[in-house]
C-alpha cells in the first residue's frame, strides 16, 4: 500500500480492502466467530447480514483456545457469500512449516487478507491439556509472511510464485504508550516486520486513543500503517465490567456507570457504539473502524448502518 504501508502493497493488489485504503477511503471491518460445529449455515447467515455494510470481515482462529470451525474454511464460506474475508491466523497450534504452508494456500483460494496474531494460551480453552506451539509470535509471523510475499521462505529458499497478501496485526495503544523507546513500541516493531494495517483493542476512551495516534504520527508510523480503531458493542453492564478488567482496555468509569444504570442495556450499548464511531471517524489519521461483539452480527449491522459509516462503505 504505497505511502500507507511499511511494505508498499501495490494499488493493484487483489485485496479489495487494500485498494480501498490505497484510494484513501475510510473502511469498516467486522468480526465473526466461526461455529463450534461443522454446519456452515450460521456463517452464511452472518455473512448475508453484514454484506454491503462492511468492507471485510475477520474470521477468528479458535479464540481463547476453544475448538471452532477453521478460520480458513469459514473465510471460504464468506467469500462464497460475496463478503471479503480477513483470515486470522495464530501461532498457538502450528509450527513455522504449517504457518507458511497455510499462508501460501490463502491466495490459491482467492483470499488475500491475513490477520496474524500470537494467539491465546490453550490452558483456558476446552482442551487445557493441548500442547501449545508458539514457535513464532505475532510479530515474527508477520516477518515470515512479508518474506513470503517477497518470494522467500524462512529457510531462505526462493519461491517460484510469491503469494499476494495484505497483512494485518493487533494494535495495542496502551503497550505503545507505556514504552519509553519509540523504536521498541509493538506497533513500530510490527511495521518493521511488514504490517500493512492494525485493528486495535476496543476503544472506549477516545481522548487517550488520540494521544496514541499522535505518538504514531510523531514517530513516522501513522503514514505507513493503516489504523482501524476497535469498537466493541457492549450488550450488558456485565460485559462492560468484564472488559474494564482486560489488559489494554481503558474504559472511563462514567461509561461503565452509564451501562449499569441503563433501563435497556442493549439499546444503551448500541448508542455508545454509535457515539464512539462518530468520535473516532473524526480523529485525524484513523483510517477505519473494526466492529466487534460477542455473537453480535445483528447489532454490528446496526452500528455499521450509522450514517457516517454507511456513507463510507463501497457497495461494489
Amino acid at each position: 500500500m504505497e505511502g500507507q504501508s511499511g511494505s508498499a502493497v501495490p494499488e493493484s493488489s487483489p485485496s479489495r480492502l487494500a485498494r480501498r485504503l490505497c484510494d484513501g477511503h475510510f473502511v469498516v471491518t467486522a468480526e465473526i466467530n466461526p461455529p463450534r460445529h461443522a454446519d456452515p449455515e450460521g456463517v452464511r447467515t452472518e455473512a448475508r447480514l453484514l454484506r454491503g455494510a462492511v468492507d471485510a470481515v475477520n474470521l477468528t482462529d479458535c479464540t481463547r483456545g476453544i475448538v471452532r470451525m477453521s478460520s480458513i474454511a469459514a473465510a471460504f464460506v464468506l467469500k462464497e457469500e460475496g463478503v471479503e474475508p480477513i483470515v486470522q491466523m495464530t501461532c498457538r497450534d502450528r509450527n513455522k512449516i504449517a504457518l507458511q504452508s497455510e499462508l501460501l494456500g490463502l491466495p490459491a483460494m482467492g483470499i488475500h487478507n491475513a490477520m496474524l496474531l500470537t494467539g491465546d494460551n490453550p490452558a483456558e480453552g476446552d482442551h487445557p491439556d493441548a500442547k501449545p506451539v508458539f514457535e513464532l509470535n505475532g510479530t515474527s509471523l508477520l516477518a515470515a509472511a512479508n518474506g513470503l510475499r517477497q518470494g522467500t521462505l524462512l529457510s531462505g529458499r526462493k519461491l517460484a510464485h510469491a503469494p499476494a497478501l495484505f497483512l494485518g496485526a493487533a494494535g495495542d495503544p496502551e503497550r505503545d504508550l507505556a514504552q519509553t523507546d519509540p523504536a521498541r513500541m509493538p506497533t513500530a516493531e510490527k511495521l518493521a516486520a511488514g504490517v500493512d494495517f492494525v485493528q486495535t483493542q476496543p476503544v472506549f476512551d477516545v481522548a487517550r486513543f488520540s494521544r496514541w495516534i499522535d505518538v504514531l504520527r510523531e514517530n513516522g508510523i501513522l503514514d505507513r500503517v493503516a489504523v482501524l480503531a476497535g469498537v466493541f458493542y457492549l450488550d450488558s453492564a456485565r460485559r462492560a465490567d468484564f472488559l474494564r478488567k482486560v489488559p489494554g482496555v481503558v474504559m472511563p468509569v462514567a461509561m461503565a456507570e452509564r451501562m449499569a444504570s441503563a433501563n435497556d442495556e442493549k439499546a444503551e450499548g448500541l448508542a455508545i457504539a454509535r457515539e464512539l464511531v462518530e468520535q473516532l471517524r473524526a480523529v485525524d489519521g484513523v483510517r477505519g473502524v473494526h466492529l466487534m461483539g460477542i455473537d453480535a452480527s445483528e447489532a454490528i449491522r446496526h452500528i455499521a448502518d450509522t450514517p457516517v459509516l454507511a456513507s463510507a462503505v463501497s457497495k461494489g
